[in-house]
C-alpha cells in the first residue's frame, strides 16, 4: 500500500471566512475518522495577504481509501454545507514527491524551488551525520553505519529542518 496526500482548496467569499473556518474544523474533526483516513492538515490563507483560499491536506492509507472519502456522502453534504461561502468547486490535487514536504500553502512552489529547498536541508543533514555517527559506530560493519546515517538525515529533515526551512523560506518559495 501506498500512502495517498491530497490537497483540497476553496475559495472563500469575502466576508464568509469566519463562517467558512468554524465549519471546516468541524469537518476536519468528524472526517478524520473516516476509514482509511491517516491525517488531515488544515492551511489557512497567508498572513498579511488579503488571500481568502483555504485549504485541506488530507492523507490516506492507499489510493482506493481516498478514492471511497471523495465519493463518500460526507464529503458530497460537506461540499452542500459551505456552498453558500465559497466559489466555485473544489480544487483537489495529489500530491507526490517533494510537495509532500511543501504542505503549508495550498499551492506548491515550483518544483525547482522545492529542490533548491530540500538541497538546502539534505547537504547540511548528511554533513553533520556522516561525520558524527561513524565516529561513534566504529565497531559497526559500514553498511548499517549508512544505513543508521540515512535514518538519522531522514528523521532530521522530516520533524526538524524541512519545516524551519519552508516556514523561514515561505515567502520565497511562493512568489
Amino acid at each position: 500500500m501506498k500512502a495517498v496526500h491530497v490537497a483540497v482548496t476553496r475559495e472563500v467569499k469575502p466576508g464568509c471566512e469566519a463562517d467558512f473556518e468554524a465549519a471546516l474544523n468541524e469537518f476536519a474533526r468528524e472526517s478524520l475518522h473516516f476509514p482509511g483516513t491517516t491525517g488531515v492538515h488544515l492551511i489557512e490563507p497567508i498572513p498579511g495577504t488579503n488571500g481568502c483560499e483555504f485549504g485541506i491536506l488530507r492523507s490516506f492509507e492507499d489510493e482506493a481509501a481516498s478514492r471511497r472519502f471523495y465519493d463518500s456522502s460526507l464529503f458530497q453534504q460537506w461540499n452542500r454545507r459551505v456552498a453558500d461561502l465559497v466559489v466555485g468547486k473544489p480544487n483537489l490535487r495529489r500530491l507526490t514527491g517533494l510537495e509532500a514536504f511543501f504542505r503549508d500553502s495550498p499551492r506548491s512552489p515550483p518544483r525547482w524551488k522545492m529542490a533548491v529547498v530540500t538541497w538546502l536541508g539534505v547537504y547540511p543533514s548528511v554533513l553533520l551525520w556522516s561525520s558524527v555517527l561513524p565516529q561513534l559506530l566504529t565497531s559497526v560493519p559500514h553498511l548499517i553505519v549508512v544505513a543508521i546515517v540515512n535514518i538519522f538525515v531522514v528523521a532530521t529533515l522530516a520533524w526538524i529542518v524541512m519545516p524551519v526551512l519552508t516556514r523561514v523560506l515561505a515567502s520565497w518559495l511562493h512568489k
